[in-house]
C-alpha cells in the first residue's frame, strides 16, 4: 500500500491488491487506451481527465466503468482490467474508487456527453500536467503515474 497526499492535501491510500478497502466501491476511474493513444474526456468543471464516476444502484463497479467510459467519451470497452483501488480521506467524507485499464474497441459519437465535453485524445501526457490548468486535479497526484506503472507491468499494451 502506498500513502500520499492528493492535490487538495487529502490523505490517499492506493493499493494494487484485490479490493483492499471495499468489495463494493461507489466510484470508478478508467484509464483508457485505443490505437496507441490515450482516450480521456474534458469535464466541464474539472478539466481533462480519464472517465469515471459513481456506481449506480444495481450495477457493479465493472458495469459502471464501462457505462462511464461510453457516456463520457463514446468509447466502447473491449477489455477491462482491474488495476487497483484507492481510499481518499477527504474533507467531505471518504471516497473509495476502483481503478481500471480499458482497451477501447471503437468510439461512437454521442448526442450528449453528460457532464463532459466528450473525447480528448493524447499521444502522450504533457510534461507539465501537474501545473497545467487544463487538467483535472485527478491527473495531478500519484494515482495516475503509479497506476500506469502497474498497467505497463501487466503488459496490457505495447
Amino acid at each position: 500500500m502506498i500513502t500520499f497526499t492528493d492535490y487538495y492535501n487529502n490523505e490517499v491510500k492506493l493499493s494494487f491488491d484485490d479490493h483492499p478497502f471495499s468489495e463494493n466501491p461507489k466510484h470508478v476511474w478508467v484509464i483508457c487506451r485505443s490505437d496507441n493513444r490515450w482516450l480521456l474526456t474534458k469535464h466541464k468543471e474539472r478539466g481533462i481527465e480519464f472517465p469515471g464516476g459513481k456506481v449506480e444502484e444495481g450495477e457493479t463497479a465493472e458495469e459502471a466503468a464501462v457505462r462511464e467510459v461510453y457516456e463520457e467519451t463514446g468509447g466502447v470497452v473491449k477489455d477491462l482490467v482491474y488495476i487497483g483501488q484507492y481510499h481518499v480521506a477527504g474533507k467531505g467524507g471518504t471516497i473509495i474508487k476502483n481503478v481500471y485499464f480499458a482497451t477501447i474497441e471503437q468510439v461512437i459519437e454521442q448526442a450528449t456527453y453528460y457532464e463532459t465535453e466528450g473525447p480528448v485524445w493524447l499521444d502522450e501526457f504533457p510534461k507539465h500536467m501537474k501545473i497545467n490548468p487544463d487538467y483535472s486535479f485527478m491527473m495531478k497526484d500519484q494515482v495516475l503515474p503509479l497506476s500506469l506503472k502497474r498497467v505497463y507491468l501487466l503488459a496490457q499494451f505495447h
